[in-house]
């Protein structure tokens, strides 16, 4: 049977606010933009109007596209990769950085900025540190066999992501508090501006690669929420599953990370925003996770560079929103059980 007009009302309404939400960032900022104006940029390098002036030309295309583009990506990988670990560990109050892949990617990054490292060293050093943070808590939860696996991951996970801030902490401390600390705090709060076409291009393949197991594993994805016992009476390799699972997710995020630094709230609110609408169902949940986050992470974004006279973290604006939402989402819960 084909989808009814009612069925698909709410994936045209998404896209249609996604794209509203895009518009909106090409044309607003310090240097804004009317819409008229914008689109006669974007025909001018395809060939199909007459040149634009250099400043328009140069905002548009190196500026306002590239970051909207690592905005749409991260915003994206984070949602669905939330939306993952939700399902995987039957909790709905799991994000993508319970296992210690944010604290992780924060220390490599601290690291390389105390070390006066070029920028191309601390996204490396901040994407090997996630994926090494999560790989240390998952030897750590398979040491110990005596307790339920996933309670023990996510204890786990605590327990390394605290340690890591205490390295993160450390460092701070002794660094130079006029060239490095700055530094090391403005990533830890996560932002776009520093962000470029080839850093994109380079993040994007890891990115693509931890959201293509999500994507393939959809349907098998939907039997973790049942239970293991019940996921392995349907076929399902659970331990096999989740390790996969928790590999491409975690890929994912540590790309995102070391693009933009850390960016909470966006793995945890998103798939619940998702959730309401498109129902627990992965195959659907998976798809509208994708589209929340993207658009709600390019929102942000452009709230934070438009609100203040200078610039805001992306990271302070995400909680601002994320916390509200969750408490009142949280309440309604609640209020219907």
């Amino acid at each position: 049977m084909r989808p009814g007009p009612r069925r698909s009302l709410p994936w045209l309404a998404a896209l249609a606010g996604l794209l509203t939400v895009l518009v909106i960032a090409c044309c607003a900022g310090k240097f804004p933009l009317p819409p008229e104006q914008l689109l006669r940029a974007l025909l001018a390098r395809l060939g199909w109007a007459d040149p634009v002036d250099a400043t328009v030309d140069t905002v548009v295309w190196n500026i306002r596209l590239p970051r909207i583009a690592a905005g749409l990506a991260i915003g994206a990988v984070l949602g669905a990769a939330g939306a993952a670990y939700q399902n995987m560990f039957r909790n709905p109050l799991v994000s993508p950085d319970i296992l210690g892949v944010s604290a992780g990617a924060g220390l490599g990054a601290a690291a390389a900025i105390f070390l006066a490292l070029p920028l191309v060293a601390v996204q490396a050093m901040a994407f090997a540190g996630g994926l090494l943070a999560v790989v240390a808590v998952y030897l750590v939860a398979r040491s110990v066999r005596r307790h339920d696996p996933v309670l023990v991951l996510v204890l786990a996970g605590v327990a390394v992501g605290t340690l890591l801030g205490a390295g993160i902490s450390l460092l701070k401390i002794l660094a130079d508090p006029y060239t490095q600390l700055p530094s090391i705090t403005f990533w830890l709060l996560g932002g776009l501006n520093a962000v470029t076409g080839g850093d994109l291009l380079a993040a994007l393949p890891a990115m693509l690669l931890g959201l293509l197991p999500l994507a393939l594993l959809r349907w098998r994805i939907n039997l973790l929420s049942l239970g293991d016992e019940e996921a392995a009476a349907l076929g399902v390799e659970v331990r096999r599953l989740r390790a996969l699972l928790i590999a491409a997710a975690t890929l994912g995020t540590a790309a995102a990370v070391s693009l933009a630094g850390i960016i909470g709230w966006v793995g945890l609110v998103v798939p619940h925003v998702a959730r309401l609408v498109v129902g627990p169902e992965f195959s659907r949940l998976l798809p509208a996770s994708l589209l929340t986050g993207a658009g709600f992470l390019v929102a942000t974004d452009t709230l934070a560079r438009t609100v203040a006279p200078m610039e805001l973290p992306l990271g302070i604006l995400t909680a601002i929103v994320g916390a509200p939402f969750f408490l009142v989402l949280l309440a309604r819960g609640r209020g219907h059980r």
